[in-house]
């Protein structure tokens, strides 16, 4: 039997697919900058992203016709999903996030979003409801986290209020007021053109 050893951040070849070492923040960057496709960075391994559906499309597409004209000639700048962010030493691609520090041209990494957006999909809902908004939590930047339905008209909306990371839900009538970039969102807005599908009848 041969004996290979691999440095950290190596791939190790399995039956079905690659297993990856850990891997250090900065090795994760050089990693990613050289891949085919974008991968978010959990701390220790790099995450694949998959597509989306139509429906996420759109959603994302309002979010930055909505609050990215609210914030015209304002200091706040709204960004999509291929920017990433840092976050509690993880590097995330959030679907759309507001930040309000000059940023250079050939800025890859944002380190202090305002507010972020995720629009929910079944494959990554745990880590968008759990693990991000613990580590949104965690970075003192981040005002307010915004996770939108792709089924309904609707979410969640955590914000921070004094040393409180508060929760609500949003229904269809919510006026998105976020005071910390000067702008309100009727949440509605953000459903412009999105089609929702009749659930299937059983039986």
């Amino acid at each position: 039997m041969q004996v290979v050893f691999f440095r950290e951040g190596d791939y190790v070849l399995g039956m079905d697919a690659p297993v990856r070492l850990s891997m250090t923040r900065d090795q994760f960057l050089e990693w990613e900058a050289a891949q085919p496709v974008r991968h978010e960075f959990d701390g220790v391994n790099p995450v694949a992203m998959a597509g989306g559906t139509v429906n996420h499309a759109r959603i994302q597409k309002n979010l930055a016709i909505s609050v990215g004209s609210r914030l015209r000639g304002k200091r706040c700048e709204f960004f999509g999903s291929n920017l990433k962010i840092e976050v509690a030493g993880r590097i995330r691609y959030p679907d759309g996030f507001v930040s309000c520090s000059p940023a250079a041209a050939n800025e890859r990494v944002v380190t202090d979003p305002v507010v972020i957006f995720e629009v929910l999909s079944p494959s990554t809902e745990t880590t968008d409801v759990v693990a991000k908004n613990h580590e949104y939590a965690q970075t003192l930047s981040v005002k307010r986290y915004l996770m939108l339905s792709q089924y309904a008209v609707g979410g969640m909306m955590f914000e921070r209020i004094g040393d409180d990371w508060a929760g609500r839900i949003l229904t269809a009538d919510t006026v998105l007021k976020m005071p910390e970039i000067d702008i309100d969102v009727p949440l509605a807005e953000l459903y412009d053109g999105v089609v929702f599908e009749a659930p299937e009848v059983v039986g």
